[in-house]
């Protein structure tokens, strides 16, 4: 029995908890606009297009993700497209589907737990997930492994990349499923995006699903991008990034290169992830969330125009076309959706995406039944021949920052070093306030072993820690410590259990101070 006759079943009873439940136990905080009427048919179209349209995007941009980094992608560079790329794609490179299969590892969730899930079911469901992970998905499984729950998971004293685009790319469910429902799909953002994220990456996903929320009830795209942004802290970077895109398009709206020059020129080096300081790689969310606008503004409503603007963006250029393409399938539905670009959709719809058991077909429905029910649960009518969604007022979030009070001083290439005998150590030096050390846990011939490793600073023990060489239970980054006082650190690096065929590579350190550098 799906989420929506589950909901019906038990409506009786819902009514009467609700009618005597505190307004501050709702599910969303519901401020009505006023009331939008679709067709079951329509909704299910623009659901349709929801999905199709991140699928359409993710491919398309995936043979240049991250190989043009800080650059745009040069107009004589051709992006392939023909009627059986996605399922050449998707049969040969299933990894290109990242965006969507963790996406549906959170709709498998609500099916299986409810719409009131809890935040460690769906951290649960992706930590033990057989999927790979990078950056701040990856920092958070390790955590949730380790038993550093959410929200604990997500903050970035616990994780370095949680500014980083993770959510942002994985927020499109919660969007999806709340139509109108703005202040419904941030309750659910809450939940989830702070497993792996805070701050301008947690505003990331925030902003992404409540484009899909307003998209149903709009076709205004710069109405769309506004009112989604009343949600995101005024005083945040990621908030001040959009206002600037929206600004320039404004003042040039033919030209999107103009606009792309503006925001790089101003943002590119406030990357504050261990990754990301003084490197042309950008995996920061609110750059990214910029190209994703960057997209929808300049592409003007044509579905081809806004995928190739958000690629040829460059970074995360196959996440950020499947963003952009999924909110204006939401918007245009699927039936809109040119046939140049849906009709290889066809031969994919019935197979279900890696790690997963389900299939667009299957998300279509799933996503449908998950929308009636909340739908239903705001205060909406759903009727045979219609439903009525009540639209909400965006509801700030909370403000929060990463990286309070630290700047990137300096980065430190070691690669040359690594640790494995036994009494080895590493030391190093740094003056600052706080410091990150990446490296990885190798190991020949398929050797699975977990490190016990200990981190001491001024030579007190601060850490001890388990470096797993498994590529799907890694630690992201090997050790790192913030907030430290204003001070010259000496930091040592103790492996308590090595073995053969199994080491410590060491590669890098970025050093943060109170205060930015001066050129």
């Amino acid at each position: 029995m799906g989420l929506y006759m589950k909901l019906l079943s038990q409506l009786f009873i819902f009514f009467i908890i609700t009618a005597c439940s505190d307004q501050s136990n709702q599910i969303s905080n519901v401020n009505s606009l006023d009331s939008h009427i679709l067709s079951h048919d329509k909704l299910k179209d623009k659901i349709k297009g929801a999905w199709a349209g991140q699928t359409i995007g993710v491919t398309y941009g995936y043979p240049v993700e991250f190989k043009y980094e800080s650059i745009m992608i040069p107009d004589e560079v051709i992006l392939p497209w023909y009627d059986e790329y996605i399922l050449e794609i998707f049969t040969d490179s299933p990894g290109a589907y990242d965006d969507i299969y963790m996406d549906l590892t959170f709709v498998q969730v609500l099916e299986d737990y409810g719409l009131d899930a809890p935040a460690i079911e769906f951290a649960n469901a992706f930590a033990t997930a057989d999927y790979k992970l990078w950056f701040a998905n990856q920092v958070s499984r390790y955590n949730i492994l380790n038993g550093i729950e959410p929200p604990q998971s997500g903050h970035w004293l616990n994780n370095p990349a949680a500014d980083d685009i993770d959510f942002q790319i994985e927020a499109d469910f919660a969007g999806i499923m709340t139509p109108g429902m703005i202040n419904s799909a941030t309750h659910i953002s809450d939940r989830v995006g702070h497993i792996m994220n805070y701050g301008d990456g947690y505003y990331g996903g925030v902003f992404i699903a409540a484009m899909y929320s307003q998209a149903y009830i709009s076709d205004d795209i710069e109405f769309i991008i506004k009112q989604s942004l009343k949600l995101i802290p005024t005083e945040s970077h990621f908030h001040e990034i959009i206002t600037d895109i929206i600004e320039v398009h404004n003042q040039s709206p033919n030209d999107w290169k103009i606009a792309w020059n503006f925001i790089h020129d101003k943002w590119v080096d406030t990357d504050l992830g261990p990754w990301g300081v003084f490197d042309t790689f950008n995996i920061d969310a609110k750059i990214n969330a910029a190209w994703v606008v960057l997209g929808l503004l300049y592409g003007d409503g044509d579905f081809g125009k806004t995928i190739e603007i958000a690629t040829r963006a460059g970074d995360d250029a196959d996440c950020n076309p499947a963003s952009a393409g999924g909110i204006l399938g939401t918007i245009i539905g699927y039936e809109a959706i040119p046939d140049y670009w849906k009709n290889g959709l066809t031969n994919i719809e019935e197979l279900k995406f890696p790690y997963t058991s389900i299939s667009l077909n299957d998300a279509y429905q799933l996503s449908y039944e998950h929308a009636l029910a909340m739908i239903i649960r705001n205060d909406g009518i759903v009727e045979d021949n219609q439903i009525t969604i009540k639209a909400q007022d965006p509801v700030t979030v909370p403000y929060e920052k990463s990286f309070e009070g630290h700047y990137a001083k300096q980065k430190i290439n070691i690669n040359s070093n690594t640790i494995n005998e036994p009494g080895h150590s590493f030391t190093f030096n740094f003056d600052g306030i706080g410091f990150a050390l990446m490296g990885k846990a190798l190991s020949d011939n398929d050797v699975n072993h977990i490190y016990q490793a200990e981190m001491y600073i001024n030579d007190s023990l601060v850490e001890t820690a388990k470096l797993p060489t498994d590529f799907t239970t890694r630690r992201f980054y090997l050790f790192w410590k913030y907030q430290l006082p204003k001070d010259i650190h000496k930091v040592t690096i103790k492996i308590k259990n090595p073995v053969d065929d199994a080491y410590i590579s060491l590669e890098s350190i970025v050093v943060y101070d109170d205060k930015p550098t001066t050129s």
